[in-house]
């Protein structure tokens, strides 16, 4: 039955105008674009080429990884004066002073799809590096356990991200980035804002839990409930800063975030989004709904709509997992994905990762196509 409503929704919609549906939100059709496994951002050809390819297939924004492995993907004043190095000089090795990020804005504006600087190692500093430069420079910056250790979650090594200086240094990396580029939107993801929730026994951090806790000390077992609370507490209200400084600088960049789905995303990283969705902290949220068999897609994207109020649909796009190393759903196993977004409403969602389009191609165009791309007023 739901699957049918949804059909004279659509059928209703189309019969609308074309001055009507200006007004009406777009569905987000995305992909991410990274430097790892892939290498089209080491050159213009190859961004040229990737984003005909999203054009042909109906993509309208493209996510570029904009920071990772502590090196920012564009010319970074703040990175050149805090380490050195001012952009990851694997995308420009005879120095020919490239801009990869300026490079997409160019190719997909031209192209009328969207670009948002995705921050994707957010508050991890390196991985499998020991916390890598940034945490040789600022060692006490880095998070630590129980046990006093540096946390790493997955070979990820990670900052402090309750620490005030290292929400500033983050927040300056975006900052820098809407001030300097045309840009639609920015983006973290299941890293900021994020920790994993192993962290937090830094000594300042414990200091003020203290202090507001009637001098009792943080409590050892790092999942606790109220533990949890009150260090997602302090990620929400950097969400909520982080979105505000943006706003200031440029009041029509999307802020957007696509964390890990909820509560998994708050147990382990202390991503409590449903708050940041009650704080208006964010335009655009993209969870990550991986799942490797389409019952489990399915049940998952049911739970974490239980999460989304209606009034916050219009800024809910799922995240599906398209390719991670060599492994990629089947054929029928990404059908049943897009069908499963249609019948709960989408019309769109966002691809991880670019190199996985080639295998999909022909299902996305036909999906687009068949699609309008703008909801139907009241979703």
């Amino acid at each position: 039955m739901r699957a049918i409503g949804y059909f004279f929704l659509l059928l209703l919609f189309a019969a609308q105008g074309a001055a009507a549906d200006k007004a009406l939100p777009e569905a987000v059709r995305g992909v991410w674009l990274t430097n790892v496994a892939s290498d089209v951002l080491y050159s213009r050809e190859g961004i040229e080429e990737a984003v005909a390819l999203c054009d042909e297939l109906g993509i309208n924004t493209i996510f570029v990884v904009t920071w990772n492995k502590g090196m920012t993907l564009y010319p970074s004043d703040v990175m050149a004066s805090f380490t050195g190095v001012a952009m990851d000089p694997a995308l420009d090795p005879e120095g020919r002073g490239r801009d990869p990020l300026q490079e997409v804005i160019d190719a997909a504006h031209a192209r009328g799809i969207k670009v948002f600087a995705w921050f994707e190692f957010g508050f991890s500093s390196s991985h499998q590096q020991g916390g890598g430069e940034i945490a040789r420079i600022k060692p006490h910056w880095r998070a630590l356990n129980a046990n006093g250790e540096l946390v790493t979650k997955n070979g990820f090594d990670w900052l402090n991200a309750l620490d005030p200086e290292v929400q500033q240094f983050m927040s300056s990396l975006v900052l820098e980035v809407v001030r300097n580029y045309d840009i639609d939107g920015v983006q973290g993801d299941d890293r900021l804002p994020a920790m994993p929730s192993e962290g937090g026994y830094n000594p300042a951090v414990v200091a003020r839990y203290s202090a507001q806790h009637g001098g009792a000390l943080p409590p050892g077992d790092s999942k606790e409930p109220g533990w949890l609370a009150w260090r997602a507490g302090i990620l929400n209200d950097y969400a909520a800063s982080l979105y505000r400084e943006v706003k200031a600088i440029d009041p029509q960049v999307t802020v957007s975030f696509a964390p890990s789905v909820f509560p998994w995303s708050l147990e382990q990283y202390l991503q409590d989004w449903p708050q940041w969705l009650q704080a208006g902290s964010v335009d655009l949220l993209i969870p990550q709904v991986y799942r490797h068999d389409l019952g489990a897609y399915r049940g998952t994207l049911e739970a974490t709509l239980a999460y989304v109020p209606g009034a916050a649909r219009e800024k809910f796009s799922p995240g599906l997992l398209i390719r991670v190393g060599d492994q990629m759903p089947s054929q029928e196993f990404f059908a049943g994905m897009l069908q499963a977004n249609r019948e709960a409403g989408f019309l769109g969602e966002v691809f991880f990762f670019y190199e996985g389009l080639h295998r999909f191609r022909r299902q996305i165009k036909a999906s687009y196509d068949a699609q309008p791309v703008r909801f139907p007023d009241g979703f």
